[in-house]
């Protein structure tokens, strides 16, 4: 190491002191990273802004507040989103003496009516920030509210007031909320609204309530022969129109969807909400999923989807055991949902998401909401018609009997490369036997510490485990000659089996699934990234199956008496502190590797298909986007070092709080 290291030491501490450390204040925070509140600065985050402003005024509908909501795009990228529903109040704050109440929601951090449940029973708003953070992040917003016959307006630049709020006179007509906000280019750049992009996000939105009536105008230099000048959206039937213009005029296994709604049971005298779903099974075409918790997409699932896997699975199960089909016991989830057209929405007091974001619910709740809903419909949707059910039934046998086909071709290869060594297997692999009946699971952990660990926490039937030496080679960029002769690469392309490259065979996987199992840090994140390229570049068509996984292994364990739960990161704990744990003296232990956990906590954690929560990795379907996502990674991973140090430099705003404090 340097001597010019311990010289400069003394030096480079000393300009650390009390006035390195800011303090922001107000909105300062948003502007400065955009990325820990919308999820970053892309045409995605863009389109964010439009959802945080519009799920307002659909949580007014929802509440019984209002019927009707307008969405108009203009030319400059001007978003203008009214309601007619109670209005934000006006009057002047308790808490801030001269300031309205208005000012105060949208300009202050988490200050909104929707944390006590008092005004709202259910919402997609939660923590207060999201039509402030739509004010920091817009060089102009102008709010105008009608409430008690009179209408008042207040303007705002980049999260500050322009001015106070200006009571305009009586609107005996009128009443409710109007946004307009114009996003500031100094955070989205020249990034434009896509018109379309917004029809189909309005038009969902009154496919998610029947009661609300969502009415669209556009610029006429902005329509096209998808998105017309004006159109109104309003849909009785909810989700179940929704389904039946997805299906058009495709075939499907039942002549009708299975459809319907159901309201939650009450709580402590309060409604605790509901829950509606429309789910069709295509003959001959691939089908979608789409997921939503009190109007909010969330397109990364989360424990709604698993309620509604897990009543359909045991629903269909349980009419094969009444039909004396006996083989019906050994089906699963993706059976059934692979293939279908599934839309669910749900309505729940509280619910927790992953991330701001909300692109995943995780509220333990609904999963148990859900199923006990939706099974009870189900069965009656079955045995109802029993010609109905058998069809069904016999789609998704089908289905069952070629997936357990495949995982039998890949046993037989596996045990008869083994036995026969036709194939040599890494020698610090540890093989599963493979003749469970649960799928079958590689675990690519770092170091051996980790491996052992997750030797004594696995399924001995079902997962296998391979220990790799820290951060392998960068196959983004080495030569050929140096990816061949890592003895690292060389390991994990034989224990997947399948091949590399143009000879890779995604169907030679020796496993289901490949799951990617890496400290709940910096390194980690590294290796994981690492591991990632490898697949990428070397085994595209594994990726592209849908076989890859990452691993999501907790980074704390929060302790109050006998009471004991797992974070994922720091925005978890703090959720979890500030519910589960709220009022408790809480003893923190952070895992500094996975090494350090016993197998019991990294099975229950990581490790259990039962507990556990995997991130699937996938590739874009259309080609031009994988050419963009192969761009990204030859950026980030390839050889030349200025490509990454300009993404660093335009995208350091987005980088999480986290990362920083590390």
């Amino acid at each position: 190491m340097s001597d010019d290291l311990f010289e400069n030491t003394p030096t480079s501490s000393g300009d650390y002191d009390a006035s390195s450390i800011e303090v922001l204040e107000g909105l300062e925070p948003v502007r400065r990273r955009p990325g820990m509140y919308i999820g970053g600065t892309d045409d995605r985050a863009l389109h964010h802004l439009v959802a945080e402003v519009l799920d307002n005024s659909m949580d007014e509908a929802v509440a019984g507040h209002a019927s009707r909501i307008e969405v108009k795009v203009e030319e400059g990228n001007r978003i203008t989103i009214s309601d007619n529903g109670r209005g934000m109040p006006v009057a002047e704050h308790p808490k801030y003496p001269g300031k309205s109440t208005l000012e105060v929601i949208l300009t202050t951090l988490h200050s909104g009516g929707k944390f006590s449940g008092k005004a709202y029973a259910t919402s997609g708003g939660l923590h207060g920030v999201g039509v402030s953070v739509v004010n920091a992040l817009s060089d102009y917003t102008r709010v105008e509210v009608a409430r008690d016959k009179t209408l008042y307006a207040q303007e705002f630049s980049k999260g500050a007031p322009t001015g106070d709020i200006q009571e305009l006179g009586p609107t005996p007509n009128r009443r409710g909320t109007t946004v307009t906000f114009v996003p500031d280019t100094e955070i989205f750049g020249d990034r434009k609204f896509s018109a379309k992009r917004l029809f189909k996000l309005a038009r969902s939105k009154a496919y998610l309530f029947a009661g609300v009536e969502i009415r669209w105008k556009c610029a006429e230099s902005l329509a096209s022969d998808d998105v017309p000048e004006e159109a109104v959206f309003k849909f009785p039937g909810g989700l179940a129109d929704h389904l039946a213009e997805q299906i058009g005029g495709r075939e499907c296994v039942t002549a009708q969807p299975f459809a319907g709604s159901q309201d939650f049971p009450e709580q402590d005298g309060m409604e605790q909400g509901r829950v509606e779903w429309a789910i069709a099974w295509p003959l001959y075409s691939d089908g979608s999923t789409s997921w939503y918790c009190n109007t909010v997409p969330t397109p990364d699932g989360g424990t709604h989807e698993q309620g509604v896997r897990a009543a359909l699975t045991k629903g269909l199960r349980a009419f094969g055991e009444l039909t004396g089909t006996k083989k019906a016991k050994d089906l699963s989830a993706d059976d059934i949902m692979v293939g279908a057209e599934v839309m669910l929405s749900v309505f729940i007091r509280d619910p927790q998401f992953q991330s701001q974001t909300k692109d995943r619910l995780t509220s333990p709740e609904a999963a148990r909401l859900v199923e006990n809903a939706v099974r009870d419909h189900f069965d009656h949707f079955l045995s109802d018609n029993m010609d109905r059910g058998k069809a069904l039934l016999g789609q998704v046998m089908e289905r069952m009997d070629e997936r357990l086909r495949r995982k039998q071709e890949r046993e037989i290869k596996r045990k008869t490369a083994t036995n026969a060594k036709k194939l040599r297997l890494p020698g610090k692999l540890t093989d599963c036997s493979g003749e469970g009946n649960g799928e079958t699971e590689l675990f690519i952990v770092e170091g051996d510490s980790a491996g052992g660990s997750a030797k004594q926490a696995r399924n001995r039937k079902t997962q296998a485990i391979l220990p790799i030496r820290g951060k392998i080679l960068n196959v983004a960029s080495a030569t050929a000659d140096k990816i061949r002769a890592n003895s690292e690469i060389a390991d994990l392309t034989l224990a997947m089996g399948c091949g590399t490259r143009k000879d890779c065979d995604a169907e030679n996987l020796r496993y289901d699934r490949i799951i990617i199992m890496t400290d709940a840090d910096v390194d980690g994140a590294h290796i994981a990234t690492l591991l990632m390229t490898y697949f990428f570049q070397e085994m595209a068509e594994v990726v592209r199956g849908g076989h890859l996984y990452l691993a999501q292994p907790p980074l704390y364990r929060l302790t109050a008496g006998k009471e004991s739960r797992y974070a994922r990161d720091d925005a978890h704990r703090k959720e979890l502190e500030e519910t589960v744990f709220k009022g408790k003296k809480v003893d923190v232990g952070r895992f500094k590797g996975l090494g350090e956990m016993n197998p019991q906590q990294l099975r229950e954690t990581t490790m259990a298909p039962e507990t556990r929560s995997l991130i699937r990795i996938t590739l874009p379907a259309e080609f031009e986007q994988r050419a963009v996502v192969k761009e990204l990674v030859d950026q980030l991973m390839g050889r030349n070092p200025e490509h990454r140090f300009n993404f660093i430099q335009n995208n350091a705003g987005e980088f999480d709080r986290e990362m920083i404090d590390a």
